[in-house]
């Protein structure tokens, strides 16, 4: 629910004025989603929510792992990768496998959003009714490009919490176990 208020309260903004929500605080439209469309309806994109993050982490994790033993098989970061304390090889690997984990799960974001913020008509009835049909009529209307929307505000955010989180995660694991966590 707070994922989908989010969505839709960024959303509100970009709304002409008789099609805004207006909703004064997350709470307020948490409640009125819930009264106004169900309470099942808080939910709306949990799918493509969790097949998104999913493929994320999959993505992040696994690629790194395996661009950090290549670049530690090519020696370009010293002995074992470890040129620096190893950094800019986790830098390296972080930041690539940032990029192939967006490319990855931009399409279930994009997807995500547009049935979170699908108007509902009078009678209930929404524009989607499920991730495949969101899938067809996304790209018979705006062509199959739409599925990576916002390719680049993404990557910008995600870069910097991959290249951070993956990161501390070897590095305390190292320092733990004495192994690499990646």
């Amino acid at each position: 629910p707070s994922e989908l208020a989010l969505v839709r309260m960024s959303a509100d903004s970009k709304l002409p004025a008789a099609e805004k929500r207006n909703y004064k605080n997350v709470v307020d439209c948490i409640v009125r989603i819930g009264k106004e469309e169900g309470p099942t309806k808080l939910w709306r994109g949990a799918t493509p929510t969790v097949i998104r993050a999913t493929l994320l982490s999959a993505c992040q994790m696994g690629v790194t792992s395996e661009i950090k033993m290549k670049l530690i098989a090519s020696g370009a970061f010293g002995e074992n990768g470890q040129m620096f304390y190893g950094l800019p090889m986790l830098f390296c690997a972080t930041m690539c496998s940032s990029f192939a984990a967006n490319i990855v799960s931009n399409p279930f974001d994009v997807l995500k959003s547009r049935m979170q913020n699908m108007p509902i008509k009078a009678d209930g009835t929404a524009l989607y009714s499920s991730l495949g049909d969101c899938f067809t009529k996304s790209i018979k209307a705006d062509g199959v490009l739409v599925l990576w929307a916002g390719f680049v505000p993404a990557f910008v955010k995600l870069a910097p919490y991959t290249v951070i989180s993956l990161t501390l995660v070897d590095k305390l694991t190292k320092a733990v176990t004495g192994k690499d966590a990646l």
